[in-house]
């Protein structure tokens, strides 16, 4: 029988994920569903946890994780290597993209009840993108990495009181505008060289690069609109030579997605990567702070199994099909 599993981070959402979680607990304790629940209680120590869970023994597991977008950053990170797990996801941070594309309800009662019934049916092999740092050191992203303003946005972001004080709020999303606008005429813009499947390309004057394996980043920000995590590719989203008035209106147009149609702003696809730059940059992955430039990403197709409603591209374009020809 497959063993489920719960990594809880309570300091989430501004403590809000500690009262989801007992929500959630009540509907396991009145389902009679076997689990074991494990708390986290410093950055990072998801990643331990799961690694733990994962190396018990080879049966199949769901681990489901009660938190934000970097508390699965930290689970994935322990269980990559490990093929008998499934990932879900109740939401609780204060991004919440992967629950946005892979269609998890915001509720956490909801979104438990979906994943409770996802987790008797097959499970939905997504890519993951692996990065490689100069020093040897690996990180895996599930949404997302970035370096440059963005990744120095997010470390701001996560370094701040002023993300649990608009999480207390209930704005939590605005955290990464207001940290754009905070540091905007601050930053630095830097030259970098980009290595796309072999071919090399010299930016000048780059705000960011952002490799993205689904469309969504910081809260809902349409960064790689044409981005599927089940593709085999990774999208490359580059921003450069800009004015910093222009950049304004270019994060204006990117919850639509349509920040793609500047000049300053090319888009790519591949599968290896690797990002150069004049000085050093930050580098974030799924919106954590990891490390700095230089740095080689390499996707990982079909890398890891999670429960999701999104239905996959070729499904969805068959099923779009068979429509047509019958209608």
């Amino acid at each position: 029988m497959q063993e489920i599993y719960f990594i809880i981070n309570p300091s989430a959402g501004n403590g809000r994920c500690l009262i989801i979680w007992k929500k959630i607990e009540q509907t396991l304790i009145q389902e009679n569903i076997h689990y074991l629940a494990f708390f986290t209680e410093y950055g990072g120590h998801a990643t331990k946890i799961a690694s733990q869970i994962a190396a018990i023994n080879d049966h199949p597991k769901l681990v489901i994780v009660v938190g934000g977008d970097g508390t699965l950053h930290e689970v994935l990170n322990g269980i990559t290597n490990h093929k008998n797990i499934k990932i879900g996801l109740i939401p609780g941070g204060s991004g919440n993209d992967f629950s946005r594309e892979f269609q998890i309800p915001q509720d956490p009662l909801d979104a438990l009840k979906v994943l409770l019934r996802l987790r008797k049916e097959r499970p939905a092999f997504i890519d993951i993108g692996k990065i490689m740092f100069q020093d040897d050191t690996e990180h895996y992203f599930i949404n997302n990495m970035g370096a440059g303003f963005d990744a120095y946005v997010a470390y701001k972001v996560n370094h701040s009181k002023v993300k649990s004080i608009l999480n207390k709020l209930g704005f939590g999303r605005l955290v990464y505008v207001y940290f754009l606008l905070k540091e905007l005429f601050l930053y630095k813009t830097n030259t970098i060289d980009l290595m796309i499947d072999g071919t090399k390309s010299t930016f000048k004057q780059t705000w960011f690069v952002t490799i993205s394996n689904q469309p969504y980043y910081g809260g809902g920000m349409k960064i790689a609109p044409n981005a599927e995590p089940d593709d085999g590719l990774l999208d490359i989203t580059v921003v450069y030579q800009l004015s910093r008035i222009k950049l304004l209106l270019v994060f204006m147009t990117v919850f639509l997605g349509k920040h793609i149609h500047f000049k300053e702003v090319k888009t790519f696809r591949g599968k290896t990567i690797t990002i150069q730059s004049r000085s050093t940059m930050f580098v974030h992955g799924d919106g954590e702070f990891i490390g700095y430039t230089p740095l080689h990403v390499d996707i990982q197709c079909k890398g890891i199994q999670i429960l999701t409603r999104r239905q996959p591209k070729e499904e969805a374009d068959w099923k779009a099909r068979d429509t047509y020809d019958i209608h």
